[in-house]
Order: structure tokens, then C-alpha cells, then sequence
């Protein structure tokens, strides 16, 4: 199973340094070369300066509470989530992925309870992205996962309380606490095997 690999990335500070003078370095050089009249070293020294020029593309911001899943032609190389400018290789594709904590109101569902009443349920689901690599990989759209998957376990723990029971049973009205930690149970057991 493909698990979060933590990159760090190198400091973007540092390569904003050294790569714009390195070009500026091997650009003078080969059209010194090209006043000499060295016509291959002209040509060896822009191929240089093509290269530099290419890893200039390796620059890229990691905000607070981010991450960037980075890829190389499809195979996944690990994740950066320290943030300020860093710089990876620049064909490296970079996908942002949020780690902010969201929230969500789930759709109001018409369910029967486990009496068979009829009975409108609904939930605010507060949830973030722990493991960036199986939200990208493991689901086609991990926001919508999140929602179909609240809502399912939603309309099953509704479908197993009576909405408003008589002596000590638990039911949805009387006893919103353990009902709430029983439907986190089971949000959290359906998004654990691809999100959170």
C-alpha cells in the first residue's frame, strides 16, 4: 500500500541564488567563446546555459498547511510539506493538496430509524487530509469521497436507533453524545482505508 513520504525539497532560497548566477556565469562564457570564434564551445556552453535555464523550473511555494505531492513520470517521489519557496526537480509534477481541517453540512437525508418512523438526519462533518499520498492515489476525488462516505455512514447509524425510545435504550434524541461518537467511529473507519 502506498503510504505519505515526507521530502523536504531543497531551500528555494538557496537555489535562487546559485542558479541565476551560474546562468549569468555560462552565458558570458560562451559568448566569449562565440568572440573567440570557438564556434563547439559557443555551442557546449549554450547547452549549459539550456540546462540551467530548465532548472530554473524546479521553483515552487509550499503554503501553511499544505502539501505538494511530487511526481516523476507518474511515480510518486514524496510529498513537501515545509513551507516557503523550495525547489525539486523541475520535471517533477507538483500537486497542491490542502491540510487545512474543513467542515461540511451533509445533505438532509429522509431515512427510516430502527422502528421503520420515517425521520430527516443530517450531520456537520469536520474533517483534513492526513495521508496525502493515499488521497491522491487511493480516490478519484477525495472531497467527494469524504461526502458520499459521511453521508453513508450517516444514513446506517440512523437506520439502527429508534428516533425517541422509552426507558434506557439509546436513541437519536435523548442521547446525541454517544450517537455522535458512533457515527465519528464510523465516518472515520470508512475514511480511514483511503483520506484521513
Amino acid at each position: 500500500m502506498l503510504r505519505e513520504l515526507e521530502k523536504q525539497g531543497l531551500s528555494g532560497l538557496a537555489m535562487l541564488v546559485v542558479l541565476p548566477a551560474a546562468l549569468l556565469a555560462l552565458v558570458y562564457v560562451a559568448f566569449g567563446a562565440l568572440r573567440r570564434g570557438e564556434i563547439l564551445q559557443f555551442v557546449l556552453w549554450t547547452i549549459a546555459v539550456v540546462v540551467v535555464g530548465v532548472l530554473l523550473a524546479g521553483f515552487f511555494v509550499v503554503n501553511p498547511n499544505e502539501g505538494k505531492v511530487l511526481q516523476l513520470f507518474g511515480d510518486y517521489k514524496g510529498t513537501v510539506k515545509h513551507p516557503g519557496l523550495r525547489w525539486a526537480n523541475p520535471f517533477f509534477t507538483k500537486r497542491r493538496v490542502s491540510l487545512r481541517v474543513r467542515n461540511f453540512e451533509t445533505a438532509k437525508l429522509k431515512v427510516n430509524d430502527a422502528r421503520g418512523n420515517p425521520i430527516e438526519i443530517a450531520a456537520i462533518v469536520v474533517w483534513r487530509v492526513v495521508d496525502t499520498a493515499e488521497a491522491v492515489f487511493f480516490v478519484d476525488d477525495y472531497e467527494n469521497y469524504v461526502r458520499v462516505q459521511s453521508e453513508a455512514a450517516l444514513r446506517g447509524l440512523a437506520s439502527g436507533y429508534p428516533y425517541d425510545a422509552h426507558g434506557d435504550e439509546v436513541d437519536l434524541v435523548g442521547h446525541t453524545a454517544e450517537v455522535s461518537k458512533r457515527l465519528q467511529s464510523e465516518i472515520e473507519e470508512r475514511l480511514a482505508r483511503a483520506v484521513v
